[in-house]
């Protein structure tokens, strides 16, 4: 199984700390949040390579991080994978980023486990990889537990065995308080739809657009994460991350 980490946005949002410092670079708990996420796939056994899909301003640094972070964790292999965009306005989106790596690095051969790099897990991904790996698509699910605080995300329904069946993006009127996350398993069937997802002319930016698109052609299971999960979009949910993994990491 391949890892790919999503980190080609340019968090236009957070400026200016995110100006000359990507995202995932940021700090949190005393080291960057990149680092979170993969030391929670620390224990996931069979993994291949680790590619880090970044943009052409940032490419250097994750390399150097990447060199950095290898001597900690040896038996990780990393690829850097430069997507060619210079700014927000040429940015390929994160689906076009995940079709891109896929298409470039064939990837198409092996199971895919695909986490954005502004991710925040407090436990690991290694229970996700178990139950997903029986399936052909996965998608992480978070229970917000709020009905106006889902408004903001992805909102899904799903049966009893956990398949969606219902799934839309910011919703005006939730039928769950499920969130679909950005952590994703596919498998090798479901990796060569993103040609056909995207020659549609559909939205090649946000990755839960895919899972839209996905479910009604192919069943999608769920599984619930535990503990806790932040999506770093703004300065205080940064702040409120630092707080809360600074405690973990003691």
């Amino acid at each position: 199984m391949n890892v790919l980490i999503l980190a080609a946005g340019y968090a236009t949002r957070l400026y200016p700390l995110t100006l000359d410092k990507a995202k995932p670079m940021l700090a949190v708990g005393g080291k960057p949040i990149i680092e979170w996420v993969l030391d929670n796939l620390a224990d996931v056994p069979d993994l291949e390579t680790v590619y880090v899909v970044t943009n052409d301003k940032f490419a250097s640094d994750f390399q150097a991080w990447a060199d950095r972070y290898q001597e900690r964790q040896p038996n990780l292999k990393f690829k850097i994978i430069n997507d060619g965009s210079k700014s927000d306005e040429d940015k390929l989106g994160a689906i076009g980023d995940i079709n891109f790596v896929v298409t470039r690095e064939n990837l198409t051969k092996s199971d895919l486990l695909i986490v954005a790099g502004d991710n925040l897990f407090s436990e690991s991904l290694s229970a996700f990889v178990a139950c997903a790996k029986k399936t052909e698509a996965t998608v992480a699910v978070y229970d917000v537990g709020d009905a106006e605080a889902i408004k903001k995300y992805g909102n899904i329904a799903i049966d009893a065995d956990g398949i969606i069946t219902h799934f839309k993006e910011k919703p005006e009127k939730p039928q769950s308080t499920l969130a679909a996350i950005a952590l994703y398993y596919y498998s090798p069937e479901v990796l060569s739809l993103l040609t056909t997802y995207l020659a549609a002319g559909n939205n090649s930016d946000q990755p839960g657009r895919f899972v839209q698109w996905l479910y009604t052609r192919k069943p999608v299971k769920t599984f619930e994460i535990t503990g806790r999960w932040l999506d770093i979009g703004s300065k205080e949910t940064l702040e409120e991350a630092d707080k809360i993994f600074a405690k973990l990491a003691r």
